[in-house]
């Protein structure tokens, strides 16, 4: 994410430098470059809270004294807005607002935040309504989307189709939407909106729009990741979706958004529908002062942590941490150490020494592994290292309390899925010789939480590039000669996968077989590798600055 600090610097009260700001957000877990005045952000997944001005605000509270973007929004009474709309996908949006505004005497020339706004970050304007929107998104993290209400007539919907629909999107590009898709409905037969993700041009406003309807919403997550990139889109407002934005700030990001308006044209209209689907009840954790030292390893007085609670927007009643709306990725006390982490600085955490004792056993495994590897190399396999992390859940799995990407939160209980997906990456960009493994550990809860160290290993099409293998092709009877090396267990079967549910053009045979380091023989021990470390490597000197 891109933000001015003359933006962020508007909301605090002291002068804190550039750098200064820049340092603190890399305390607090947010790695930054800055150029030209501008931070370049890097937000991890589960903190899609951070993906506005206000967000970074909520997190500099801890160092400094901010005001609030929400004092100043539209303070007058609005009316009911009338309008014929029905959600069938209740647990897809779960909250909705629609907002009504006529206006008149449109002054031409942006003023206040909406200048600096297209002047710092230099972002090519579109019309008054659209160029409000994206800022609205810019400064609160709540995306919103904007409809000519004269081309709106009729009734609207919104729902999950299974049908082929055709999209002329804002930018002119015709979309084919295929497959699951949430989308609003104009009398039930027109898309003009593939939701969280991009709007109809035949709605869409223009500079001669004076009356508009703004949509602004919550959406499940999981119903919007991936589609952005299946349709080819560039999305700010679906990279937010995809990470979760707050589902109480509908009426304060619309009284906002009327505010802006308000300072560049005259109001001759404004109506407001609100819906809630679900009640949305707070995230409340037990506090336990003593766990928190735990985790964090060092004493933290009680007081110190209603401090830092009390700046992260987070409540404390009747011995309990009340969650705020927009923290999603908040449901633990290990959650909550991390916040406190975050705010003393990990550097300011005292080190303790601790001892790993190594058994001779684990010595022989890893000598096994070892040698395993350079066998494997000298085969012409390549090694991969997968992300350890899943969505898919079985009876077998481990949900982790706080997961970087909350759409694969469960500990991987084989490897075969994370291979198989490298195969396919690799065929799709024509690779006609795959030959893969990965050796890791996985896990299991059944019954008691297990670490197995696993070698998964996955081939398929020529079994090599060279020209005594360019003609042959992976079949059982390499692998068994592999196999009888690595391990002793005539138990182990050649899984054959197939392809019927896989998208790829390849004809091939895919192979796959998975084995517990434990198992691999001693055999291995006496193999003759050809592969030999360097007997020394070059030291890094630093250069001289003269």
């Amino acid at each position: 994410m891109k933000v001015a600090y003359s933006h962020l610097l508007k909301y605090i009260f002291s002068n804190p430098t550039i750098e200064d700001i820049s340092h603190k957000l890399f305390q607090l877990g947010h790695e930054n470059e800055i150029e030209n005045g501008i931070f370049d952000i890097e937000v991890t997944p589960n903190r899609g809270d951070c993906l506005s001005i206000l967000g970074l605000l909520r997190e500099l509270s801890i160092f400094y004294k901010t005001a609030d973007i929400f004092d100043n929004i539209y303070s007058k009474e609005i009316k009911p807005l009338e309008i014929d709309f029905i959600n069938h996908a209740p647990d897809i949006c779960e909250s909705i607002s629609f907002l009504q505004i006529d206006i008149e005497n449109l002054d031409g020339m942006y003023k206040d935040e909406l200048k600096d706004y297209f002047d710092d970050m230099q972002i090519k304007k579109n019309n008054f309504f659209t160029d409000i929107s994206n800022y609205i998104s810019y400064e609160t993290g709540q995306p919103t989307h904007c409809y000519d209400f004269k081309k709106i007539s009729g009734s609207l919907s919104f729902k999950e189709i299974n049908s082929p629909y055709r999209l002329m999107s804002l930018l002119g590009k015709e979309i084919k939407l295929s497959e699951n898709n949430p989308v609003f409905l104009l009398n039930n037969d027109e898309v003009i909106n593939l939701a969280g993700v991009v709007g109809s041009k035949n709605t869409s406003c223009s500079k001669e729009t004076k009356s508009v309807l703004i949509e602004c919403a919550y959406f499940n997550p999981e119903s919007i990741i991936g589609k952005s990139l299946k349709y080819d889109i560039q999305s700010d407002a679906a990279y937010k979706f995809e990470r979760g934005v707050d589902k109480l700030c509908h009426l304060k990001t619309m009284r906002r958004f009327i505010s802006i308006v308000e300072k560049h044209a005259k109001i001759t209209n404004v109506k407001l529908f609100q819906e809630n689907y679900k009640k949305t009840n707070p995230v409340k954790i037990k506090f336990d002062e003593n766990k928190l030292n735990n985790v964090i390893g060092m004493n933290v007085d009680e007081n110190s942590y209603k401090v830092f609670f009390e700046k992260l927007g987070f409540e404390l009643k009747n011995n309990e941490i009340v969650v705020p709306s927009h923290r999603g990725d908040i449901s633990s006390m290990n959650d909550l150490a991390e916040e406190v982490a975050r705010c003393i600085g990990y550097d300011n955490i005292p080190l303790k020494k601790f001892e790993i004792n190594f058994n001779k056993v684990k010595k022989q495994n890893y000598s096994k592994e070892s040698i395993t590897k350079e066998f494997l190399l000298e085969k012409g396999f390549y090694e991969v290292i997968n992300f350890p992390f899943t969505d898919k859940n079985n009876s077998k799995s481990i949900s982790i309390d706080n997961p970087l990407d909350k759409n694969r939160k469960f500990m991987r209980t084989d490897l075969k899925e994370s291979l198989l997906n490298k195969l396919i990456f690799n065929e799709k960009r024509q690779q006609d010789s795959v030959k893969l493994f990965e050796i890791s550990d996985v896990y299991s809860n059944d019954p008691d939480i297990t670490v197995n160290r696993k070698i998964g290993i996955i081939a398929s099409g020529r079994l090599g590039r060279n020209y005594v293998d360019f003609s042959k092709k992976v079949n059982e009877n390499y692998l068994e000669e592999l196999l009888n090396v690595i391990s002793p267990i005539k138990t182990i079967t050649i899984e054959i996968i197939d392809r019927k549910n896989i998208n790829s053009k390849m004809k091939d045979k895919i192979f796959y077989f998975e084995i517990d380091i434990d198992n691999i023989s001693d055999n291995i021990l006496s193999y003759k590798t050809q592969f030999t470390y360097p007997e020394r490597f070059k030291q890094y000197k630093q250069i001289s600055e003269q």
